[in-house]
């Protein structure tokens, strides 16, 4: 299973480095929900996460992720300790905090153009992440990290990408229009229909079956079956002698 969720974690990597240009070191954004995790599973995130991503890493936070765990209370000290020892990333709450869910979201915008991880257990917050392309997923299930798998909208928004790269501009377009018109004869420019039979496959097609004469039809009729070939018999006269 670990050998798995490896393998996994480079596949799922490799789509986001080929179709959003994301490389390292990667910029991990991490909320309260996330550290409060790794200390009830002593995970050591410094130690772990650049394990399970096998390439070197940033490991942030913002003001606000640290503000709303400060007014949780002292029952998540520890996790906001952690969550302490992350660099700062500056958010665009200066001096009114929000909460992390939001705070975060707004890191990314609607494309991501900083090229972040978000590192959560929020479930509202994932499902919210999903509809981002280019959105890359980290939580703890039981003990272990997982990267999520990317999501329908970063797959779809790839595609489309891929599509438009290989299609050919307005430019390019024009180009081979006026290098048709010169270089080839007007006789090839038109496009021939490609012949098809008029008719139907002659091999595909049942043959008729001859119709019957009528002499055929009135032979075949009951009662005259071998009336064609009776001969007529003469019928002798016999001749008496008569006597007067």
């Amino acid at each position: 299973m670990k050998v798995r969720r490896y393998k996994h974690a480079r596949r799922f990597l490799s789509f986001y480095k080929n179709n959003y240009q994301f490389r390292p070191p990667y910029q991990i954004l991490i909320d309260g929900t996330f550290t409060n995790m790794a200390l009830q599973y002593k995970i050591n995130l410094k130690e772990q996460i650049p394990k399970y991503i096998g390439e070197e890493v940033q490991l942030l936070t913002t003001k606000c992720a640290i503000a709303e765990m400060e007014n949780l209370g002292s029952d998540l000290y520890g996790a906001m300790s952690i969550l302490t020892r992350f660099k700062v990333r500056k958010c665009p709450h200066h001096g009114k905090p929000v909460g992390a869910s939001e705070c975060l979201l707004s890191m990314l915008s609607e494309s991501n153009s900083h090229h972040y991880f978000i590192a959560t257990q929020d479930p509202d917050l994932s499902r919210h992440l999903r509809k981002i392309p280019a959105a890359p997923l980290l939580y703890i299930n039981f003990n272990a990290i997982v990267l999520e798998k990317p999501s329908m909208v970063s797959q779809k928004t790839a595609e489309s990408k891929i599509t438009s790269k290989l299609a050919p501009s307005a430019e390019e377009k024009d180009t081979l229009k006026k290098l048709k018109q010169r270089f080839l004869p007007q006789n090839e420019r038109k496009r021939f229909k490609k012949k098809r039979p008029k008719g139907p496959n002659p091999l595909s097609v049942k043959k008729k079956k001859k119709k019957q004469s009528e002499s055929n039809v009135l032979n075949s009729l009951p009662g005259r079956e071998g009336s064609k070939n009776r001969k007529r018999k003469r019928r002798k006269k016999k001749l008496t002698s008569q006597v007067e």
